[in-house]
């Protein structure tokens, strides 16, 4: 697979690009379905009521993830195929195929490091690594990062 230019993250990987202070390059596009700006907030909330994470910490961290550059897409197309992947597959719900049909629509990969997002994924779209995604397509703010190829990345159908 070619460098994947459109990625797309879900929550778990916002949070730690927003966590690491990483810096997303200028080549680079982030996608994400629209509800993902909820299910962050509301994994933040719950990390800060279990305690694991302070208030302070969170907010700052959410504060953050609203300045990322992401592109949020929620429109009827996408709505139609989440609605036909979950149907074939027997999925639960269309939350997670919501990744699905937006990585065929937009993306090149998808980077999740949520199991049961990674089990619906496997042979539907291209799944790449987040350890090596990050690394690639980012760089933190106190040093550059390196360009390199993606290894370890499945193709889907």
């Amino acid at each position: 697979m070619a460098d994947p230019r459109r990625v797309v993250i879900d929550a778990g990987v916002a949070l730690r690009i927003v966590a690491e202070d990483r810096t997303v390059r200028p080549d680079v596009a982030l996608l994400s379905p629209v509800l993902m700006r909820s299910l962050l907030n509301d994994q933040l909330y719950t990390e800060v009521r279990s305690g694991q994470r302070d208030e302070a910490e969170a907010r700052r961290l959410n504060a953050r993830f609203t300045r990322l550059k992401l592109r949020y897409l929620g429109d009827a197309v996408l709505r139609r195929r989440a609605w036909d992947l979950a149907m074939r597959a027997g999925m639960p719900s269309t939350h997670l195929a919501e990744y699905l049909a937006l990585t065929q629509l937009q993306a090149d990969a998808l980077a999740t490091e949520d199991p049961s997002l990674i089990a619906w994924a496997d042979g539907v779209v291209t799944l790449a690594p987040v350890d090596s995604i990050l690394a690639w397509m980012a760089r933190t703010s106190k040093r550059p990062a390196q360009q390199r190829a993606l290894p370890d990345v499945r193709e889907g159908p």
